[in-house]
């Protein structure tokens, strides 16, 4: 491996701003901040989503028609509104 042109794999701490979960794992991505987890100060990640607050991972997901089209698309096929 040729030395010193690989970034710096390290612990990171993630978190997720919607939610508050925080995990730790390896990244190499670089970032000013600072944060302490289990008595360790890591590099932070703020998240706007993760899977922790993503609508399709916690069964939470939300149909988002301003124009109606679902209502038509159901109203010519049928199909009830779930």
């Amino acid at each position: 491996m040729k030395t010193g042109i690989h970034p710096e794999y390290r612990r990171v701490l993630f978190v997720d701003s919607a939610t508050g979960d925080r995990w730790v794992t390896y990244s190499t991505i670089r970032t000013s901040d600072k944060g302490e987890f289990e008595g360790e100060e890591l590099p932070v990640v703020r998240l706007e989503i993760s899977s922790h607050s993503h609508p399709f991972w916690t069964g939470q997901a939300r149909e988002v028609d301003t124009e109606g089209r679902m209502d038509r698309f159901r109203r010519r096929y049928g199909l009830k509104k779930n």
